[in-house]
């Protein structure tokens, strides 16, 4: 299986083993018979192939792959073909349904066109007027399904590309941060846009012309480019401001670069004096300390250039940044001026604010005219505050009413305590002794009884002498001498 099938089949899931074979047999017939089944066929192999190119897995004749122009020849067929189910019979009217709806271009129609595809695309062509244009330009081999030969711009792949540029741009704001040279931008922006993969040189291109030509987030002329804010018109071109710009940006990287190689250059040669004094090389020695002083030199000799560079850069960022300040400051004035304008100055203001009295002045008027009209009987408040007392009397007794209910129950809670006290001292208490027995027996217990609470308590209640009438009424000793 060659590296192009091998990744549709296990990065796409439209080239899942199971549709492999619908998707390698011609279902040209389907144009007519199943329509819904054809175009689900053509949308895989479309999708299948951009993936692919993006992705670098597209066969390329270039040094480095392209990733956003697909490259169609022989070389594609033998690519794709499965050594089950052959090649795609179908392939040829898979590109060239692309090719009608503007999915495809061939690349110097799109490098050399002078409008914007999206002003007049190819999708507004119909079929037949396309085919038959193409193959007199050659790109169509003949009639029928053929697979047409060339290079062609993928612009699906080019979408992505520029909404990935458009996030690694946005946050570039003065003029300084937006200017480059091509070079100095490729080396910027490259490594963002596909996930560390290098762009061709064709890639580069088409990307330029397309975000400066199609999307308008670009200024180009000569070797400058410069991202465009919204504040700068559609015709925007490069200034002189601008070149001067991006060739100083693009000088003081270099000279950052050739610091860099200046430094590893004299740890090395600092590794190699040390490694020859080891071995007693004297000869070696000296000759790589005499390379570390010049290289030393010049590494001061650049730090110095890069530090005016620096400056200079500054300087313009700073002259830059004025120019925004004042003519933002001018376009206030302006807006000022015209709003000034439309209040009418101060006396007009004056005016205003008198006619606004005085139609306020009328509006109280009226309404004191109108209150006067309205009934005139008033409300008497005394019965309001009788009726608000009855009220509170009412909620009044409801709580004395069920705080005496509380009362109530409390009481009856602590007689039933009592009683049960009571009647748990009767069953403990022993049988007392009649006479002085008896009183010498509580004495006795008294004082051997600890004296707690409870025993207190106990104490008193037996010294409440309980006797039994005749008539079997029980009465305390208290009430016996009462009756004597």
């Amino acid at each position: 299986m060659s590296e192009l099938l091998a990744y549709l089949v296990e990065n796409d899931k439209n080239f899942r083993k199971a549709r492999l074979p619908a998707l390698y047999s011609d279902f040209r017939p389907q144009r007519t018979l199943n329509p819904d089944g054809f175009a689900a066929n053509v949308a895989a192999w479309k999708r299948g192939l951009s993936h692919a190119a993006i992705a670098g897995h597209a066969p390329s004749k270039s040094p480095t792959r392209n990733h956003m122009i697909l490259e169609l020849d022989d070389s594609l067929l033998r690519a794709l073909e499965s050594k089950q189910y052959g090649p795609p019979l179908a392939l040829g009217t898979v590109l060239q349904e692309a090719l009608a709806a503007g999915e495809l271009m061939p690349l110097h129609q799109f490098l050399t066109a002078k409008q914007s595809i999206y002003y007049k695309s190819w999708a507004h062509v119909p079929l037949t007027v396309l085919g038959w244009g193409l193959r007199q330009v050659g790109i169509v081999g003949g009639p029928g399904d053929a697979m047409p030969k060339g290079q062609f711009v993928v612009l699906a792949n080019l979408e992505d590309v520029a909404k990935i540029f458009a996030d690694a741009a946005a946050d570039r704001a003065s003029p300084f941060e937006r200017t480059f040279s091509k070079e100095h931008f490729r080396r910027t922006f490259e490594a963002s846009l596909l996930e560390g993969r290098r762009l061709s040189e064709a890639d580069f291109e088409v990307l330029v012309k397309f975000l400066s030509r199609d999307k308008e987030v670009l200024a180009t002329e000569g070797t400058t480019i410069k991202i465009r804010n919204s504040a700068e018109t559609e015709g925007a071109t490069i200034s002189e401001e601008d070149s001067a710009i991006a060739s100083l940006k693009e000088l003081m990287e270099d000279l950052t670069h050739q610091t860099e190689v200046l430094s590893r250059r004299i740890d090395e040669l600092s590794i190699a004096a040390q490694d020859a004094v080891r071995r007693k090389n004297r000869v070696s020695a000296l000759a790589a300390l005499k390379s570390k002083k010049l290289a030393e030199s010049n590494l001061a000799t650049r730090h110095a250039t890069l530090n005016q560079l620096e400056e200079v850069a500054a300087k313009i960022e700073q002259a830059a940044d004025n120019v925004q300040l004042v003519r933002v400051m001018q376009s206030s004035t302006a807006a000022l001026r015209n709003l000034n304008a439309q209040v009418g100055g101060a006396d007009k203001v004056d005016a205003v604010l008198d006619s606004l009295r005085e139609q306020m002045g009328e509006v109280d008027e009226v309404g004191n005219i109108i209150a006067e009209a309205g009934p005139s009987d008033a409300m008497d408040e005394t019965e309001v505050d009788d009726e608000f007392e009855a009220m509170l009397a009412e909620e009044r007794k409801k709580d004395e009413e069920a705080e005496r209910i509380k009362r109530e129950a409390q009481q009856e809670q602590e007689a039933e305590e009592t009683r049960r006290k009571l009647a748990e001292l009767e069953k403990l208490a022993p049988v007392p002794v009649q006479g002085q027995g008896q009183g010498q027996g509580r004495e006795r217990e008294r004082e051997t009884r600890p004296d707690t609470p409870v025993t207190a308590t106990a104490s008193g209640l037996e010294e409440m002498h309980i006797d039994t009438t005749a008539d079997g009424a029980e009465k305390t000793q208290a009430d016996q001498v009462a009756a004597e």
